[in-house]
């Protein structure tokens, strides 16, 4: 009995421990499943907004792969070490071979190119290159040219200089070449001072060097060939700004030139404002009387570089033709390549009536002649620009109203080039209150921050308002302080970035002392920058000469030399120059041209029943002869009555 109570004892002991294993058991069973739907759950919404990022990305993919190629480059400049400032002078040069038969002479100028061992960051980038002015019937000019060249890497560089002959009425003659090639400079660099370099004939003219020989022969020229004397010195480490190593550039002098439409300046008879009151010319008002130009001009100001690493844009492929037109692949791409460099040349043409000047380094003087290229804000005028790679800026006024093929395409204007910085339009106004509101810094203020276009603060700008104190009822003011650059990415060819506005408004505030600068971006601000230059078209319908020219054929009547001949002879007739000696090819020109009409007269005056020269005399006497006997009568006293009476 005791031992079943016992039993029955440790039985009910056993199944109660059973029960509590059971229930801990469950409960820790459990416990592992509610955790493991818990993670499941946690696991699916993250792998649920991996899908929505991936398809995001996929998306934001398939919208840049609709784009057509080009545009922004984020390509960063491949890293190099400081390199060094280099000064290099172009002297002079003697004995240069005559390209132009008629005067025994040329009119020499140089283009050089500088090449370094720095990678690029693309085969494409264009060239560093400089030009000098043009020396007029010269065989020894003397330039006396600086070109200053950042980021000169310690490896050297090849300076490759190439000597022409300006012909602004057919292609430049070359004249001769030149190759510098220094492996290695350092801050203690000799450099190269005033040192003669035998000009190379290869891929000269052959017309030029035989002028030249025969005039040796003839004791007209002691020397065959010529030289050119060129200076180069480190001016020390380049104090380069973050980011900017990689490549050398142009630090100065600031150059800018101002280029006439050569064919339409005689035919269309019209003058630059001011022109015989400034543009590089001295003497009082009217003093040196030059060939009216058409008003349309081109413009280049060399800027202090670097240009912004960041600024760096590729052409866009819009068309399926472009890139051919760009690369000059195909028969289509090559002849529309070539169509828009001899339209870029003919814009950008070098000849007589070109004006030059230079600044050594950015200043007020520098930005007020960027006004005075731009009229100030006279007429409404609207700008397309292009910014290289090298900080050249070149505009020209471009609008409907001008009925001149391709002018406003940046293509045309950058000279076909792959890359550059930066293109858009730009137009000038006048602030009423120069100093209102005060822009503490131009660079680093914000876009609205210059002027209030709408007039809550109170500053009216001409255009679209009719401001005292400048342009169209007096003279513009001088003070940069007084205008403002408002400018835009607004080109369909290179599609400016509209974050990099800021960084192209605050390299110009430092290039352009002075001068205030709105930017507008072409998408964001397409209402405004529609209603401002609506406003700048009024205003010039108000101010503007309302007359249209299309751009002359290659036929044109005028020439650029005959132009150049009107101009010397022109001034002769003003006693500003002496007349010009006639050249051997004039002299028989014009007895040819005399033979030709005295032997057309002489066949005239043969024909059947026409009367010879002779004949015309003595009929010519007879006539005098009868007149005066009339007259005689005429004054004898009653001879008209006597006879009327009778």
């Amino acid at each position: 009995m005791n031992k079943l109570a016992g039993s029955e004892a440790k039985a009910a002991k056993y199944a109660a421990h059973l029960a509590e294993k059971g229930d801990h058991g469950s409960s820790s069973e459990t416990h592992p499943l509610s955790e493991k739907g818990t993670r499941t759950d946690t696991s699916s919404s993250a792998q649920e907004s991996n899908e929505q990022a991936k398809q995001s990305e996929q998306t934001d993919t398939q919208k840049e792969q609709k784009k057509p190629p080009g545009g922004h480059d984020k390509t960063p400049l491949p890293h190099a070490p400081p390199g060094y400032t280099v000064k290099f002078t172009f002297h002079k040069a003697t004995n240069l071979p005559m390209a132009d038969l008629n005067t025994l002479s040329s009119d020499p100028y140089i283009l050089a190119q500088l090449n370094t061992q720095l990678p690029t960051r693309h085969k494409e980038d264009p060239l560093l290159r400089v030009r000098t002015p043009t020396v007029r019937r010269n065989v020894n000019p003397e330039w006396n040219v600086d070109w200053v060249v950042a980021n000169i890497p310690a490896s050297g560089f090849k300076l490759k200089i190439r000597l022409y002959d300006e012909d602004p009425a057919d292609h430049d003659d070359r004249l001769g070449n030149v190759h510098i090639a220094v492996d290695g400079i350092d801050e203690n660099w000799s450099g190269i001072k005033n040192q003669p370099y035998k000009i190379r004939k290869r891929a000269g003219s052959k017309r030029a060097y035989l002028i030249r020989a025969f005039a040796t022969c003839v004791k007209l020229s002691e020397h065959m060939y010529g030289e050119l004397h060129i200076s180069a010195e480190v001016l020390g480490r380049t104090d380069v700004p973050d980011g900017e190593a990689g490549r050398p550039y142009t630090l100065g002098p600031c150059w800018w030139t101002r280029h006439y439409s050569p064919m339409l300046g005689r035919l269309t008879g019209r003058k630059e404002p001011g022109e015989d009151k400034g543009h590089g010319h001295s003497g009082s008002e009217g003093s040196n009387k030059k060939t009216e130009h058409y008003n349309f001009q081109a413009n280049q100001l060399q800027l202090a570089g670097p240009v912004p690493a960041k600024m760096y844009h590729r052409y866009v492929e819009f068309k399926p033709f472009v890139k051919g037109m760009f690369t000059r692949k195909g028969l289509r791409g090559f002849v529309l390549s070539k169509a828009l460099h001899h339209q870029h040349a003919r814009v950008y043409n070098y000849d007589r009536s070109t004006v030059w000047g230079r600044f050594d380094h950015p200043c007020k003087e520098m930005t007020k002649q960027f006004l005075d290229l731009v009229h100030h804000d006279q007429g409404g005028r609207i700008f397309t620009y292009v910014l290289t790679l090298d900080a050249l800026l070149r505009f020209t006024e471009t609008g409907k109203e001008f009925g001149i093929d391709m002018l406003s395409k940046h293509t045309m204007h950058s000279d076909v080039s792959i890359y550059i910085a930066f293109s858009g339009e730009f137009f000038i106004r006048r602030l009423k209150h120069p100093d209102r509101p005060p822009p503490p810094d131009t660079a680093e203020s914000s876009n609205q921050a210059t002027s209030d276009q709408d007039g809550g603060d109170g500053n009216e700008t001409h255009p679209p308002n009719d401001i005292t104190g400048g342009p169209p009822d007096t003279d513009p003011p001088k003070d940069p302080a007084h205008y403002e650059l408002v400018i835009d990415n607004d080109s369909g060819t290179y599609r400016p970035n509209e974050n990099l506005l800021p960084i192209l408004k605050k390299f110009l505030a430092a290039s352009l002392p002075g001068l205030h600068i709105l930017t507008l971006d072409c998408q964001a601000d397409a209402e405004k920058m529609s209603r401002m230059k609506q406003e700048q078209r009024e205003r010039k319908e108000q101010e503007g000469d309302q007359v249209v020219f299309t751009q002359g054929s290659r036929g044109s009547s005028i020439s650029s030399s005959d132009e150049e001949e009107l101009d010397r002879l022109e001034g002769a007739e003003d006693g500003d120059d002496e007349r010009p000696v006639p050249g051997l090819t004039s002299q028989l020109k014009k007895q040819a041209q005399a033979h030709r009409a005295g032997g057309a007269r002489h066949l005239r005056e043969y024909k059947h029943g026409a009367p010879t020269t002779r004949q015309k005399a003595e009929e010519r006497v007879r006539k005098v002869e009868r007149e005066e006997r009339r007259q005689a009568d005429g004054d004898a006293p009653g001879a008209r009555t006597g006879g009327a009476g009778e």
